[in-house]
């Protein structure tokens, strides 16, 4: 006996453009504005050399090298100091959503 299955797919299409450094010069404003509005960018610098272009978010950190630094010093005295926690590497993954 046949039977009909409906299947629903969603597709998402991306769109990349990709721009020369000169191009990219000459019209800077109008690619970060594209960039910003969801359109991946990729500068083609000479033959064999290629920069992606993508806005920085919230989840992005941006340290100074002595930020990080002192960063990791008051985690390591914390752990000296008996503070820290010790978790499985599944643990890990679980809390870095990897």
């Amino acid at each position: 006996m046949p039977y009909l299955c409906t299947c629903l797919v969603q597709i998402k299409i991306e769109i990349m453009l990709v721009i020369s450094t000169r191009e990219f010069r000459d019209r800077q404003r109008n690619y970060l504005d594209r960039v910003d509005a969801g359109t991946e960018l990729l500068i083609q610098r000479r033959k064999n050399k290629a920069y992606k272009i993508v806005p920085v978010t919230e989840d992005d950190t941006l340290l100074s090298k002595e930020e990080y630094f002192a960063m990791l010093d008051k985690g390591l005295q914390s752990i000296k100091e008996g503070k820290g926690k010790e978790y499985t590497l599944e643990e890990l993954r679980i809390k870095m959503g990897i």
